[in-house]
C-alpha cells in the first residue's frame, strides 16, 4: 500500500529528530506556567506536540503547513465536484504531502474494502432506546468494535515498540472507513422513520455519506468540506486531547476515538454550532421573519450586549481575524444558497457585528468563527435535528485525531502524566511573589 510505505519512510526519517530533542535539549524551557493557567484549564501552556495542524492567529488552521484555502485548492478533487476527496486529506494529515490522484484513488479503494460495519454494531444500536442522544450511540458503536483492534491483538502477541505504529495505522483506516455508514445509519434510524439506505461502494467518503443520508447534490460537497474543515485544531482542544491522552496509555484506537467523541459531546466544545443556529432563529422570530435593515440589526446587537449576553459565533481564543473555516463555508453559501433567509441573517450579522464588538472593546477577536455558519448549511439541506450536528463534527475530527495517534505511537511518546499541585501550594507561590 503506497500510503503505508510512504508513512513508514516518513517515520524513519522523523524519529531521530525527536530522539535528539529529548536527549540533547530536553531541559530547554519553552513555556512558563502561571497560577491563572494552572487553575484556568492550562490554557495557552505549551506542553503538547503535534505536526498534524497548527493554529496560526492570523491565518487560521494550517494542516501540515497548508492554510485552509491552500488545502482545498491543492488536494485532488472528486470528478464533477468543487471539493476534494476526504481520503486525500487523510493522506495529507498522515504524511504531510499532497497526494497524487493515483495515491488518493488507492486510499479510496482501501476505505471501501474496510467500510463494512459489523452486524453486531448495528444490533447494539437498534436495542438502544430511540431517544438516546446520537453522540451516545456514535461513541458506543465505536467502542463496541474494540474487539476488532489490530493493535490490541498485536500487543498481546508481544510486538516491538518500534512497530506499534503499524497496527495503530490499520486501526486508523478501519475506523475512519466505517464512520460514514455508522453516522448515517444513526441518523436514518432516529430521524427518518428507520428507513436505512445501503452504502454505495462506487462513491467516495463524502459522496457515500450524502447518499446514505438520503440528501441530493451538492450535499456531498457539503460533507467533504465539513469533514475537512473540522478535521483538526491542534491537539489541545478537548476532543483531540482526550484521544491523545487515552492513547498515551497504549489503549487502542477504538478506546481513544470513543473517548474523543465523549469529550466532543460537551456543551463547551462540540455544541457551539447548534447554539449559534438556535440564537439566529430566535433573532428571526424577534424580527418577525423579515430581513432587518442594518440599523435594526445594529440596534438588536447593541441591546443584546448591553443586557450582558454575547453574540454567539463571534470571537476565537487564538484567531485574530475571520476564521477561514467560516469564509470557506460562506463561499459555499454564496454559490448555492444566497437567497436563503437564515443565510441572509448570517450575512447581515457578519456585516454589523464586528464593528460593534470593536467599538465595545471587550472582544479580542470580533470576527466570526466556524460555528457562525456551519449549522445554517445543514439546516438548509434538511438536517434540522440539532443533536446530530455533533456527530458530523465527530466524523471530521476523527480524521485528525487518528493521524495524531498514529504519529504518537511512531515516535514513542510516553504516557501523559502532568503533575498536580494543591491550592495551598498555589497560595504559597502567590505569597512569595509579593
Amino acid at each position: 500500500m503506497i500510503l503505508k510505505e510512504k508513512l513508514r519512510a516518513k517515520i524513519e526519517e522523523w524519529r531521530p529528530r525527536t530522539t535528539k530533542l529529548i536527549k540533547e535539549f530536553g531541559d530547554v524551557k519553552i513555556s512558563d506556567v502561571t497560577i491563572g493557567q494552572c487553575i484556568g484549564g492550562v490554557r495557552g501552556v505549551k506542553c503538547l506536540t503535534t505536526d498534524i495542524s497548527y493554529l496560526d492567529p492570523m491565518e487560521g488552521i494550517r494542516f501540515r503547513g497548508y492554510t485552509i484555502p491552500e488545502t482545498l485548492k491543492k488536494l485532488p478533487k472528486v470528478p464533477g465536484s468543487d471539493m476534494p476527496y476526504v481520503e486525500g486529506h487523510v493522506y495529507l494529515l498522515l504524511t504531510g504531502e499532497i497526494p497524487t490522484e493515483a495515491e488518493v484513488l488507492e486510499l479510496v479503494e482501501e476505505f471501501k474494502k474496510r467500510s463494512v460495519v459489523p452486524q453486531y454494531v448495528i444490533d447494539i444500536l437498534r436495542v438502544m432506546p430511540r431517544d438516546t442522544h446520537p453522540m451516545t450511540m456514535f461513541s458506543t458503536a465505536i467502542l463496541a468494535m474494540q474487539r476488532e483492534s489490530v493493535f490490541a491483538q498485536k500487543y498481546k502477541e508481544g510486538i516491538s515498540k518500534m512497530d506499534y505504529w503499524e497496527p495503530t495505522f490499520e486501526d486508523c483506516l478501519d475506523i475512519l472507513a466505517k464512520l460514514p455508514e455508522i453516522g448515517a445509519y444513526i441518523y436514518r434510524m432516529k430521524y427518518r422513520s428507520d428507513t436505512i439506505i445501503p452504502p454505495n461502494h462506487d462513491l467516495d467518503f463524502g459522496g457515500n455519506f450524502a447518499h446514505m443520508m438520503g440528501i441530493e447534490k451538492p450535499y456531498d460537497d457539503v460533507s467533504r468540506l465539513y469533514f475537512i474543515l473540522h478535521s483538526d485544531h491542534e491537539s489541545g482542544n478537548v476532543s483531540a486531547h482526550t484521544g491523545h491522552l487515552i492513547a498515551s496509555a497504549l489503549s487502542d484506537m477504538y478506546y481513544a476515538i470513543s473517548g474523543m467523541l465523549d469529550g466532543l459531546a460537551g456543551p463547551l466544545h462540540g455544541l457551539a454550532n447548534e447554539e449559534v443556529l438556535r440564537w439566529i432563529q430566535g433573532v428571526m422570530i424577534k424580527m418577525g421573519g423579515k430581513i432587518p435593515t442594518e440599523e435594526e440589526m445594529k440596534s438588536f446587537v447593541w441591546d443584546t450586549l448591553k443586557s450582558g449576553q454575547v453574540v454567539p459565533g463571534f470571537g476565537h481564543a487564538v484567531l485574530r481575524k475571520t476564521d477561514p473555516r467560516y469564509e470557506e463555508q460562506r463561499n459555499f453559501c454564496l454559490k448555492h444558497l444566497p437567497n436563503d433567509l437564515i443565510f441572509q441573517y448570517v450575512s447581515m450579522l457578519y456585516k454589523v457585528v464586528p464593528p460593534i464588538l470593536e467599538e465595545q472593546g471587550k472582544a479580542k477577536n470580533p470576527w466570526p468563527n466556524v460555528d457562525a455558519q456551519s449549522g445554517v448549511i445543514q439546516w438548509y439541506y434538511g438536517v434540522r435535528e440539532y443533536a446530530f450536528y455533533t456527530v458530523l463534527f465527530g466524523i471530521g475530527r476523527a480524521l485528525g485525531v487518528t493521524a495524531n495517534i498514529v504519529w504518537d505511537r511512531a515516535l514513542g511518546y510516553p504516557i501523559e502524566r502532568p503533575k498536580s499541585v494543591t491550592t495551598a501550594m498555589l497560595e504559597e507561590f502567590a505569597a512569595k511573589s509579593k
